[in-house]
C-alpha cells in the first residue's frame, strides 16, 4: 500500500452513486478501493476504470433484495480488508452496514442531499442500530448522533445564457425521468406535449414510463456518455427531482426544469423529491414546477440562464 486509504464504497444507482463519487474524489483513495453498486448504464460510465462487484437491484424498502445483497457483499469482505466502508444510501446500504460491522470494518453513512427535512428510512435504521458514523448535508437538522457534512448543492450559482434560443422557433428538449421501477411518471409528459412548444430533435428518456405519443426520440435510458452529450445539445433540460441527474446537469453548466415525483400520483415511494426540488429553488440553480402546471414559459425561462462555480 501507498499510505493512501482502501475504501469499500457502496451505494444504491442514481442520486447515491452520484453523490458518493463526488464525495470520493476528495479523499484520494488507494486505486484497490472497491465499489458496490448494481450494474446500470450510468454506474458504468460513472465507476469507469474503478474496482466494481455489482450486486442484484434492490427496489424501495424490499427488504428480501437487501437479504439477498448480504452473500456477494460478504465474499468482498472475506477475500480483502479494507480501511472503511462509506454509503450514501439507500437501501443497499443496510446490507453492506451490516456486513461490514460484523467484518470488523469502520463505518461512515452520508445522508442524501435530498433529505432536508430529516433521515430516510435507511438512515433511521442505521442511526437505531448505531452501525455507522452519521453525517447530514444539512445543517437544520444535525446534532445528536448526526454531525454536518459540506453539501454538494452549495458550489453552484445560475447566471444569465448569453445565447438564449431565439423566442419564435420551438425548443430541443431533452427530457430525462430516471429509471427508478416500477415507478411511471406520465403526467410531466402530458405537459410537456400539451405545451405544443418543443421540436422534433427533442430526446426523451422515459425510464419504464413507455410513451409513443411524443415528438422526437424516445428511449428507455441511455448511457452517462450520451446522457452529457444530449442534454448539452439541448435548449433545455427537464428531468425529474434527482439527485443524480440534477448533480450532473449543473456540473455540465445548465440550468434545469426540475419536475418533483408525487407520491400521491404513484409517481415514488415518497415526497422526498419534493424536498430536493425546494433545495434547489431556494439556492436558485433550477426551474422548479410541478408537473400538472409546467408551461412553455418555465421551459423558456430555464432556457435562458446557466450554471457557473458558486463564490
Amino acid at each position: 500500500m501507498d499510505g493512501r486509504r482502501k475504501y469499500l464504497f457502496a451505494a444504491s444507482t442514481g442520486g447515491h452513486l452520484a453523490q458518493l463519487v463526488r464525495f470520493s474524489n476528495s479523499l484520494d483513495p488507494h486505486p484497490d478501493s472497491m465499489w458496490i453498486t448494481f450494474e446500470t448504464p450510468q454506474s458504468i460510465s460513472l465507476l469507469r476504470g474503478k474496482r466494481v462487484t455489482y450486486v442484484p437491484y434492490i427496489a424501495s424498502r424490499d427488504y428480501p433484495g437487501v437479504a439477498r445483497a448480504l452473500a456477494p457483499i460478504s465474499r468482498v469482505l472475506r477475500a480483502e480488508r479494507f480501511d472503511e466502508l462509506i454509503s450514501t444510501g439507500a437501501a443497499l446500504a443496510l446490507a453492506a452496514m451490516g456486513t461490514a460491522a460484523f467484518a470488523g470494518v469502520p463505518r461512515t453513512y452520508i445522508e442524501s442531499v435530498s433529505r432536508v427535512e430529516g433521515p430516510s428510512l435507511t438512515g433511521r435504521i442505521l442511526a437505531t442500530l448505531h452501525l455507522a458514523d452519521l453525517y447530514t448535508q444539512h445543517a437544520g437538522w444535525a446534532g445528536g448522533r448526526w454531525k454536518n457534512h459540506e453539501s454538494v448543492l452549495s458550489l453552484f450559482r445560475s447566471v444569465p445564457n448569453p445565447m438564449p434560443p431565439a423566442p419564435d422557433r420551438p425548443l430541443r428538449a431533452f427530457v430525462t425521468l430516471g429509471t427508478i421501477r416500477p415507478f411511471r411518471f406520465d403526467a410531466v409528459l402530458d405537459s410537456l406535449a400539451a405545451s405544443g412548444s418543443l421540436s422534433e430533435e427533442s430526446v426523451w428518456q422515459v425510464g419504464v414510463t413507455d410513451r409513443r405519443d411524443l415528438p422526437g426520440r424516445i428511449v428507455a435510458q441511455v448511457g452517462g456518455d450520451e446522457f452529457m452529450e444530449q442534454a448539452r445539445a439541448a435548449d433545455v433540460v427537464v428531468t425529474h427531482a434527482g439527485v443524480g441527474t440534477i448533480l450532473a446537469l449543473l456540473e455540465a453548466g445548465i440550468h434545469p426544469v426540475v419536475v418533483p415525483r408525487r407520491k400521491e400520483r404513484r409517481e415514488h415511494v415518497d415526497d422526498h423529491q419534493l424536498q430536493i426540488s425546494r433545495l434547489v429553488a431556494r439556492l436558485g440553480v433550477a426551474t422548479v414546477v410541478e408537473a400538472d402546471a409546467l408551461a412553455e414559459a418555465d421551459l423558456r425561462r430555464a432556457a435562458s440562464l446557466r450554471v457557473a462555480p458558486s463564490d
